[in-house]
């Protein structure tokens, strides 16, 4: 496995894991290449380096690219092609990448190609590794990528700075320089690409893969954040925990119901508000936001456990093409082709729309005032009518909720041929990426809402408290932000605790 230390991360060609992808993307955790992985990309490289002024035909080497296929390079233009590949691609528009997706995907694709079967020389890798250490972060146009064919435009953009062109920044600082001035400045130089290794650099699933492990690690910090909110709503809206009892959820025998309502279980033990409506209670049913929270967000965890493996076996993988083995066959596939990638991310949104919906419900039936057993006054409000209170922080959780449902119709149902339609299917991953960052940034600011009015309801069930998790996640909000007492913007509020969600503070 790849040596990881609290210092550094040593790649020798095994799977990465999403948290080394966000320790290096998001953290700045150094890389180097292990050097028991020379062996295998030595092997690998020989066998392009035989091919490569050969008579025969092999695609990526001696030919052109996509449907240029059938086009025969000469010897003596196969390193030119190359270059020629990265600057051709470069057809990227739109904002650029957030830094740590960038970086993830220098860090993906060096792991790549450190796996013998690129037929890369080391020197490339070490080109990569080189611009994470120094912190050169290539400027990479969001918008290209069909999800096919690798991340083709997003990929070139990235690789021309380790040649020298494209922009790039450097540290933090948003000042633009070019990809030679850039490496200048860190005292590299740039990299001088042989046959097929241009190819190799661009013909992967490294945007889309790094897109969706930075995601996965951020879903987890949210589905956190809900789960101690939905909890904390149990309390502030008077609700039962029968629902909650283990042997509703071993009759169902649904794995992430049962683990959502333990977690709910855990959260709550210790509660006194529980026992003090367990009798005489004219309700007889709590709504489904309450009640059927496990099984809502359990379903929304069970796709987050099947995406995380997909996400997973993709960080162990070669999705460059064509690929090298050591019986010295060069073999031409598919692997860049991002539909596993694809469809796990659109089922991310799905998810993400039911975590969300249910909280807004939560928000919604708390401040309507329509439960009569409960004090908690409609809308938070210290004064109804003289003080609008949380009312319209319900009109934005359905807001973001609206706009999660539009970003939830998956990318990868679609389809666009390209390249003369010799590329005739592909994934649009990368779409489906995009959607799921900016839906996990909406579904964070719903659970940050449902956090903030929920946390508002608890003081209106005083002197008695809630469970032990509960009152600690509610001391936390506290800590950042006062009791409401009149009338003041929620903006600054919800912001403080998404950002808390954000940095993983709830956990």
């Amino acid at each position: 496995m790849n040596n990881t230390t609290d210092s550094s991360l040593c790649l020798d060609g095994s799977p990465l894991t999403i948290a080394d992808v966000d320790a290096v993307a998001q953290y700045g955790m150094k890389v180097h290449l292990c050097d028991e992985a020379a062996a295998s990309i030595d092997s690998s490289r020989s066998i392009i380096e035989n091919v490569a002024g050969g008579p025969d035909p092999v695609y990526g080497i001696n030919t052109g690219f996509g449907s240029l296929c059938r086009h025969k390079i000469d010897a003596g233009d196969v390193a030119d092609i190359q270059l020629n590949l990265l600057r051709s691609h470069a057809a990227g528009v739109g904002e650029p990448l957030p830094r740590e997706v960038v970086r993830g995907m220098l860090l993906l694709l060096a792991a790549s190609l450190t796996r013998g079967h690129s037929g890369v020389r080391t020197i490339v890798i070490k080109g990569l590794i080189d611009l994470l250490n120094a912190d050169i972060v290539p400027v990479v146009p969001s918008r290209g990528s069909v999800g096919a064919s690798g991340d083709l435009a997003p990929l070139s953009h990235l690789c021309l700075v380790l040649v020298g062109e494209g922009f790039a920044t450097q540290g933090r600082g948003q000042d633009v320089t070019s990809g030679g001035e850039a490496l200048k400045a860190a005292g590299l130089a740039p990299v001088t690409l042989a046959a097929k290794e241009g190819l190799a650099l661009i013909n992967g699933t490294h945007m889309m893969a790094s897109f969706a492990a930075l995601t996965l690690r951020s879903f987890d910090r949210v589905l956190d954040a809900a789960m101690y909110s939905a909890a904390m709503a149990i309390d502030a809206c008077l609700g039962s925990a029968t629902p909650l009892d283990e042997r509703i959820h071993e009759a169902r025998n649904q794995h992430g119901q049962k683990h959502v309502a333990r977690r709910l279980r855990e959260a709550l033990e210790g509660s006194t508000i529980l026992p003090s409506h367990a009798e005489d209670d004219p309700r007889v049913q709590d709504p489904y936001c309450l009640r059927a929270t496990p099984q809502v967000l359990g379903a929304a965890f069970d796709a987050v456990e099947y995406a995380r493996g997909v996400v997973n076996q993709e960080l162990g993988a070669v999705t460059d093409n064509p690929l090298v083995f050591e019986e010295g066959d060069i073999l031409s596939g598919a692997n860049f082709h991002g539909m596993p990638l694809a469809i796990a991310m659109d089922t991310l949104c799905i998810a993400l729309c039911h975590v969300a919906g249910i909280a807004e419900r939560r928000i919604y039936w708390i401040l309507s005032g329509h439960d009569a057993e409960n004090q908690v006054p409609v809308y938070m409000s210290p004064s109804p009518g003289l003080h609008s209170g949380l009312m319209i922080a319900q009109y934005t959780a359905a807001a973001c909720c609206n706009e999660m449902q539009t970003l939830a119709t998956p990318a990868s149902i679609a389809n666009i041929p390209t390249s003369a339609g010799i590329e005739d299917y592909n994934s649009m991953g990368a779409t489906s990426a995009h959607q799921l960052a900016a839906s996990l940034r909406l579904c964070r600011d719903v659970i940050a809402i449902e956090l903030l009015i929920m946390s508002e309801g608890l003081e209106h069930q005083r002197p008695l408290v809630s469970g032990d998790q509960v009152e600690a996640i509610h001391g936390l909000v506290r800590s950042a932000i006062p009791p409401l007492t009149g009338d003041r913007p929620p903006g600054p509020d919800i912001e403080k605790l998404a950002a808390m969600i954000q940095r993983g503070d709830l956990g």
